[in-house]
């Protein structure tokens, strides 16, 4: 299992999440945060100065079994990507074990239903 973590433009948001239903990706978390950047610069707006070095984001935690790593990179690169400075990273982290509350199932079949 793996534990993918994308951090995309908060604009790319509703692509990228029809984009992992495509995939077959049917669960994950999303947080909105904020980083910084290597850009620094204000804005002058009606004579107040605003700092807009912070940059709005959006994180995605996703963990899949090994098999479903490369097509859920794939739809987040694919559906992220502009071309231009701040598309975000995405970190890929191997994960031990995972427990499904309910059931106590470990591993695999407690990150989604077989049928």
């Amino acid at each position: 299992m793996k534990k993918i973590e994308a951090i995309i433009r908060k604009t790319k948001f509703d692509e990228v999440k029809e984009a992992l239903l495509d995939a077959e990706i049917e669960w994950f978390s999303y947080y909105d945060v904020r980083g910084v950047g290597k850009t620094r610069q204000e804005r002058i707006y009606r004579g107040v100065v605003y700092d807009t070095s912070y940059i709005e984001r959006t994180l995605l935690t996703i963990i899949v079994r090994d098999v479903n790593v490369e097509r859920t990179v794939q739809a987040i690169l694919k559906t992220a990507q502009t071309g231009e400075i701040g598309d975000g990273r995405i970190f890929i982290s191997p994960v031990e074990d995972a427990v499904r509350i309910r059931t106590g199932e470990r591993g695999d079949i407690s990150l989604y239903d077989f049928k």
